[in-house]
């Protein structure tokens, strides 16, 4: 029987048997692996209605390479950037790295895509992206070309010449227009056949409606992300420039010399009379 680590292979022939509906002990005998051995693979990856086995050998290959790394970090090595903690973003990588396969993205365009998508710069060239993912060129120019095709990616050249690969901050909107583009296509190809096989046909009746299912939700999806695009990624515009406001005519009463009358304000009270300057009263005829 044997020992160590289950290989991609066995992974595959797990989900396999899962799929036909085998118990754990009749995969067990077909790898002429232990029970138990089948068991924990499955249960530790999702279960029985979830295991993938591109997933399931991704993460023991994680968590392998986690126990591995126990060497302290070199002394020359420059720290992240923004006090970031090295561990914490190489972990978020691998967790992102394993959503974008789970999306259905092949898994060293997964890698690819979630290195460039995690720089500050959202750019880099082929060597920083073999030296950061420790692998062989020729992966890389598959993965980019591949990711250049979907329309994730962009090249451009740096001042050096160098070719360098590129995520825009609208990426997902791209993606999702080449998806569109992608489903035009099938729309296409579907009601082509409608007139191949007849429009009065079941199978002709099958492919219109499968048109018409991947036409609405497609035009649907473009019109979201374009209005999404316009309000996530619009440009602030410039404030606009102050003018200054027109000069009122002029008041004609303003011309006018002032009326002492209304600006001298109520007269003052006047002043009480002295004995001497009070008339004397006359006093009354006697009786």
């Amino acid at each position: 029987m044997p020992g160590g680590r289950l290989t991609q292979q066995e992974r595959r022939q797990i989900a396999l048997g899962l799929a036909d509906g085998l118990a754990y002990a009749e995969i067990a005998r077909r790898l002429d692996r232990p029970t138990s051995t089948v068991t924990r693979e499955v249960m530790r990856n999702g279960g029985p209605t979830a295991y993938r086995a591109d997933l399931a050998h991704r993460a023991t290959e994680h968590r392998a390479h986690r126990r591995r790394r126990t060497a302290p970090k070199a002394p020359g090595t420059p720290p992240q950037a923004h006090g970031r903690d090295a561990e914490a973003v190489r972990a978020y990588e691998e967790k992102f790295t394993t959503v974008l396969m789970g999306a259905g993205l092949p898994t060293m365009m997964s890698r690819v895509l979630a290195c460039l998508y995690t720089t500050d710069s959202g750019s880099l060239t082929a060597s920083e992206l073999v030296q950061r993912l420790q692998v062989s060129p020729a992966s890389v120019s598959k993965a980019i070309a591949f990711l250049d095709t979907q329309g994730l990616v962009r090249r451009e050249r740096d001042e050096r010449r160098r070719e360098r690969y590129v995520v825009d901050d609208d990426v997902w909107y791209q993606a999702m227009m080449a998806s569109a583009r992608s489903n035009a296509q099938l729309v296409e190809i579907t009601r082509e056949g409608v007139g191949v096989l007849g429009p009065g046909t079941r199978a002709g009746a099958r492919l219109e409606n499968a048109a018409r299912f991947v036409d609405f939700v497609t035009e649907s999806i473009t019109r979201a992300a374009e209005q999404a695009r316009d309000i996530l990624y619009a440009k602030a515009a410039p404030p606009p420039e102050a003018t200054p406001e027109p000069a009122s005519p002029p008041d004609a009463t303003a011309e006018r010399a002032p009326d002492p009358d209304a600006t001298a304000g109520p007269a003052p009270d006047p002043a009480p009379l002295s004995p001497a300057e009070s008339p004397a009263e006359t006093p009354a005829p006697p009786r």
